[in-house]
């Protein structure tokens, strides 16, 4: 795959359970409605292509495949993969080295925050080798009406990567897409709090 004006974005987090998955499909899923999307899934659990296949239904405007296999990024104008959640997997290195842009989802408390300094700590690293990576974090599952700690904002201020402004609630919706093989772009009006964080978001990436 080559680079050209197609936009690369790696989902990664080598910390366990901070919704990298949910957050590589939802984001894909909002990339399609602009432009034909590639999502590439590199967790070993193989998500990603088990809740396409689960969809089964029309109106999923995103082309999903194992990473690895062929690929022709050609059609694409967004190319989303899904990391493994760990440092040691063999392919991370070159998922990185090919990505415009690494989404770092996490958790917003400091004890999440902290398991994520091993990410981070690699993250820029490879920005110190190739200085045009863009890295981020993203809040994820933030509870309605509350404000970070003040350990929180320290947390991610010692991780020395920026934040999103737009962040990503925790919502039934997210759960309910899940289980019919959905995104929230599929899900009506009741996902309509959901769709327009997932907007925010996309417009802060693409700029």
């Amino acid at each position: 795959m080559t680079s050209g004006a197609v936009l690369r974005i790696a989902v990664f987090n080598g910390k366990g359970g901070c919704g990298k998955t949910t957050l590589a499909w939802n984001l894909a899923m909002g990339l399609g409605r602009r432009a034909a999307t590639l999502l590439l899934d590199a967790d070993p659990q193989g998500s990603l292509a088990y809740w396409a296949e689960w969809s089964g239904r029309d109106g999923i405007a995103v082309t999903v495949q194992e990473w690895g296999a062929t690929m022709d990024a050609g059609p694409y104008a967004f190319v989303v993969t899904d990391c493994a959640p760990r440092l040691e997997a063999e392919e991370l290195a070159e998922i990185v080295a090919g990505a415009d842009l690494v989404l770092l989802p996490v958790l917003p408390s400091p004890l999440d925050l902290w398991a994520s300094r091993r990410s981070a700590d690699w993250i820029r690293e490879q920005q110190e080798r190739r200085p045009s990576l863009r890295a981020a974090f993203v809040l994820n599952q933030v509870e309605a009406q509350s404000a970070l700690s003040r350990a929180a904002q320290v947390a991610i201020a010692e991780l020395g990567l920026p934040v999103l402004q737009a962040a990503l609630h925790r919502r039934a919706v997210y759960r309910s897409a899940a289980l019919e093989g959905l995104s929230v772009y599929h899900m009506g009006k009741r996902a309509s709090a959901a769709q327009a964080e997932l907007e925010s978001l996309i417009e802060e990436i693409v700029k």
